[in-house]
């Protein structure tokens, strides 16, 4: 990729690339960590809703006094995005609604940006990708998190003349998972409430890893993002190994699991029974191809991929991904070469909110992990009526919505919501 070297040089003409991270919790304290030993890179600005807590981070990722008393800190994300100082704004804030209006004052101020906060991409990643690029600027998705992995995967075996059958991740997964609420998220970690409290760990956000919300906005951003397809009936979470990606994720007709060709999926790293899958990927991320001739499927065996029975399905993996510490590669690719690590073309899929539990009219829903809706993916086009999860937060029920029903949009309080307004273009478009 040349990055290193890129910015090595850009270092050498004392023009480093000058970042302003939004949002200094444990994606961004990941980044933050690496920054020290990137030539060539440097953190101009930490905007946080906590300053303190911010200047905390940066000591416990080893930050000296001196790299900090050198780093604006400041409360406003919109502020930092307009620094002269600034080349490229980092969104880790997590909230969709700050980093779709983030992402537009980065954009406005003529910086790039690169979209940590993958629940603002899933809403609106698109339009904010048009308007970046009429602006002459990169919107990235970042590299450490699994879509913008997912998203090289793909785009290297589409390059290299491979159709793309599969492509997603691996994750824990149970059906009775999407019940699960914050009260009861960390037995199912093999930790104690005690233990989750002592190492910062919000039980909220951990348990939008569990109860599916977190797997359907990924392999949404990936649909999204390289043209894929979501499942019609969501995703079905399949348990398999690394050894078994190209037996199970191929064509029902073929024998596998998948309605079609070109689809996303998260398997599961435990079978139904709670037994451990052998050689999961739950950590990992993989592209299932399809050989376009006999040639390349028969170079599939002899260079000793796993193929399924016909030997035209392969897979390829990457059994691990570092988050924000490999979150660099984002930042330097779109300021140094003008590229972005994935980003949202269409809506080929949407997240829909899914009632946890019976609810009643003028309840509160309180978003991603949390008591009341999970995040089901769906395809854009059997769901363009229902509210998406990353609007779900802090609205009421105007009616009364049974356990396991899509709440739709106009089941709660949103009128003349702007945000709404922008996603209904782009899913009605």
């Amino acid at each position: 990729m040349n990055l290193a070297r890129l910015a090595a040089e850009a270092a050498e003409r004392n023009s480093p690339v000058r970042a302003g991270l939004i949002g200094a919790g444990k994606f961004g304290s990941m980044f933050l960590s690496q920054v020290p030993t990137i030539e060539g890179l440097e953190i101009a600005a930490i905007a946080d809703l906590d300053v303190d807590r911010a200047r905390t981070a940066c000591r416990a990722v080893g930050w000296d006094e001196a790299r900090i008393a050198a780093t604006a800190f400041v409360e406003d994300g919109t502020a930092l995005a307009a620094r002269d100082d600034v080349d490229v704004v980092v969104e880790a804030t997590g909230n969709p609604r700050a980093g779709i209006a983030h992402a537009r004052a980065a954009i406005a101020a003529g910086k790039h940006i690169v979209m940590v906060n993958v629940e603002a991409d899933v809403l609106a990643g698109p339009a904010l990708a048009g308007e970046a690029a009429a602006a002459g600027v990169v919107y990235s998705m970042a590299y450490g998190d699994q879509p913008a992995l997912v998203a090289e995967m793909v785009d290297w075996a589409r390059a290299a003349g491979f159709s793309v059958a599969a492509a997603g991740k691996g994750t824990k997964y149970l059906p009775a998972y999407h019940a699960v609420t914050p009260d009861d998220v960390w037995s199912h970690y093999g930790l104690t409430a005690e233990e989750a409290a002592r190492a910062g760990m919000n039980p909220q956000m951990f348990n939008s890893f569990l109860d599916g919300t977190k797997s359907g906005i990924e392999m949404v951003a990936i649909a999204n993002a390289c043209g894929l397809t979501v499942p019609e009936a969501g995703l079905s979470f399949p348990p398999c190994g690394v050894d078994d990606l190209a037996h199970v994720l191929r064509p029902r007709d073929l024998g596998g699991q998948l309605e079609g060709r070109g689809m996303v999926e998260t398997i599961s790293s435990i079978e139904r029974d709670g037994r451990p899958v052998f050689r999961d990927l739950r950590w990992g991320v993989y592209v299932v191809l399809e050989a376009p001739n006999d040639y390349a499927a028969a170079c599939f065996r002899q260079y000793g991929l796993p193929t399924d029975s016909t030997g035209r399905f392969a897979a390829m993996y990457k059994p691990f991904h570092l988050i924000g510490l490999e979150l660099s590669i984002s930042v330097l690719s779109a300021a140094l070469r003008g590229e972005p690590t994935g980003a949202a073309r269409a809506m080929h899929g949407t997240v829909v909110s899914v009632a946890k539990r019976d609810l009643k009219a003028g309840e509160r829903l309180d978003g991603e992990g949390g008591y009341t809706v999970w995040g089901k993916a769906q395809p854009v086009v059997r769901a363009r009526t229902a509210l998406p999860i990353g609007l779900a937060h802090g609205v009421t029920l105007r009616r009364d919505i049974p356990a396991g029903d899509v709440v739709e949009a106009s089941d709660v309080d949103l009128d003349d919501d702007p945000v709404l307004a922008l996603y209904r273009g782009l899913v009605e478009g």
